[in-house]
């Protein structure tokens, strides 16, 4: 233990502490010695900058028990999937980063459930980039994150049915050919949904300049 807590630079009734408090796991024990390793001080390192970012130790005792509750990168990932997304892998101190004052135990629970987030031992694992880096500019732009998981539950809802449709189009039409995925699939499909969204977008916007009520979809 003394040292670990050299290593980490911090007092050994520090460690001792989070130890107690169980922050940290327990070390491999051969005998009366007590053996810690890179992950013990990985983990000190991290509640050291999540502390520094204004986290509190209960705080950071909730985020270490979601992850670690947290599904594994291989089951939200896959295995051999075809995907054009780019995961991140991030420190729990770069996720605060991004989101900061936003990392509570709460929004990274729906996050993980959402399947956003996964854990591949000491690090968390982005899915995609471009989420990334799109759901932290809307939390600078002063949208709650809880907000913007909220709405990608719902948009994930609507992708799925978008999904669904492309997919059945091109069977019924025998695009398929016993194909794992046909080539044409993906940028027929953002090609139509991006025409589509940015029409949609554009008739919202124009109703609202207007004073024009919504139309009821089911006309």
């Amino acid at each position: 233990m003394e040292e670990l807590a050299k290593e980490a630079g911090i007092p050994v009734r520090t460690v001792r502490f989070y130890r107690e408090r169980g922050l940290i796991s327990p070390p491999r024990r051969e005998g009366r010695i007590a053996w810690y390793d890179d992950h013990h001080l990985a983990r000190l390192r991290t509640i050291t900058g999540l502390l520094e970012r204004g986290h509190t130790l209960t705080g950071i005792a909730d985020l270490a028990r979601t992850f670690e509750s947290g599904r594994d990168v291989a089951e939200v990932l896959g295995l051999g999937e075809p995907t054009e997304e780019t995961p991140v892998r991030l420190t729990p101190e770069q996720l605060a980063d991004y989101f900061e004052g936003e990392t509570t135990p709460e929004n990274l629970a729906a996050a993980l459930e959402l399947g956003y987030l996964a854990t591949d031992g000491d690090e968390i694992v982005h899915i995609s980039r471009r989420l990334l880096e799109v759901s932290s500019q809307l939390v600078r732009e002063g949208v709650p994150l809880a907000t913007v998981l909220a709405a990608g539950r719902r948009v994930r809802e609507h992708a799925d049915a978008l999904a669904e449709l492309f997919v059945s189009v091109l069977e019924d039409q025998g695009g398929h050919d016993g194909e794992a995925e046909p080539p044409q699939l993906r940028p027929l499909a953002r090609a139509v949904v991006d025409a589509e969204l940015s029409m949609a977008l554009d008739r919202r916007l124009r109703r609202e300049s207007t004073g024009e009520p919504p139309r009821d979809p089911t006309h």
